[in-house]
């Protein structure tokens, strides 16, 4: 059993962390600068950033290596500094939940972070199977001999590329978990369903399976929804801080330490077991959702008060119109799910 599996069987759900890159540029991360070399250059940023989401009460921390392969490295010239930084990021998070673990008590599972290639498959782009999991495994060997628990494929939107992702991961003999990002009209940039995902995934591997990022944390509740009858796995719940907008020359969240705790309940009531905050997520909010788990109660799953506290899911996404209306696509009424 894996150490992930063991504290989901003693607590029942585990909370992740937040988010890295926007947290760094609160530091001076500057746009475009890649946050993996801040692992070698500034590994005490990285450091403080991992405690402060621990003493928020992250039970899992991810490492900040998400661009960490040779694809997105080589936009910076550091395409051979796969293994160096990829290792420094796991060291670094490793030795953060450690000391967690001997400040609080509390054990913190350490989850490597491994991004898209930001390449497209053939025969849309030129990256196939073989060269996209040379990538992944190069990443992935690094990120496992540098401590990490579980390897964490995430906001990936094509199928050719998760499945590449985690069987270049499971060759290292980690647990694997895979999450795409669904912000597309309720689906991946390239078409993928909650559901498909769900079950395609976990048929390739992956001992969890989950969200993160897209839009919101309505449309992300409302796409691990769709996965959950899809896969007899864990679900994983990872979104962002609000809805991203572009205020002032720069992207921010609105979603407060309150709204944030709302959705971390509604989600663990809804039967997702990993639940944490992707972009613009501090350990502020961290912290209101640590609370907010453990002093809300389970109940069961009220849809009508998750939209009135987190709003409607899709609410612009057309509706395509009724066999035989020629008229054009109305706007998405209240969609609610059966299940």
């Amino acid at each position: 059993m894996s150490s992930l599996e063991n504290l989901l069987e003693t607590t029942g759900w585990v909370l992740a962390d937040g988010a890295t890159g926007t947290n760094f540029f609160k530091k001076g991360l500057e746009t475009g600068y890649p946050p993996e070399l801040w692992n070698v250059e500034r590994p005490d940023e990285v450091m403080a950033l991992h405690a402060s989401f621990i003493e928020a009460g992250s039970q899992l921390v991810l490492t900040n290596s998400f661009g960490g392969t040779a694809h997105r490295l080589k936009l910076h010239d550091a395409q051979d500094r796969v293994h160096e930084l990829n290792s420094a990021g796991a060291r670094i998070t490793r030795r953060a939940a450690d000391d967690g673990r001997d400040r609080t008590g509390r054990e913190v599972v350490v989850a490597g972070s491994m991004g898209p290639t930001g390449e497209l498959f053939a025969p849309m782009g030129a990256l196939d199977y073989d060269d996209a999991y040379a990538a992944f495994y190069a990443q992935a060997t690094a990120l496992a001999e540098g401590g990490v628990d579980i390897l964490w494929v995430e906001t990936m939107s094509s199928l050719e590329e998760v499945k590449a992702a985690i069987d270049a991961a499971s060759a290292t003999g980690l647990p694997v978990a895979a999450c795409m990002t669904f912000d597309t009209a309720a689906r991946t940039m390239m078409g993928v369903s909650p559901a498909e995902f769900a079950t395609q995934s976990s048929g390739f591997g992956a001992g969890f399976v989950g969200a993160n990022c897209g839009i919101g944390p309505a449309e992300l509740l409302h796409s691990v929804r769709e996965m959950l009858p899809a896969t007899d796995v864990p679900v994983i719940a990872k979104g962002n801080c609000g809805i991203p907008a572009y205020v002032d020359g720069g992207i921010h969240y609105h979603g407060t330490p309150e709204l944030m705790g709302d959705y971390a309940c509604f989600a663990r009531d809804a039967g997702i077991k990993i639940i944490g905050g992707c972009c613009g997520t501090t350990p502020e909010h961290v912290a209101a959702m640590a609370a907010a788990l453990v002093g809300t109660p389970s109940r069961p799953f009220d849809e009508v008060a998750a939209e009135a506290a987190l709003g409607m899911p899709w609410k612009d996404l057309p509706t395509p119109p009724a066999a035989g209306d020629d008229a054009a696509p109305r706007r998405a009424r209240r969609r609610r799910s059966r299940r």
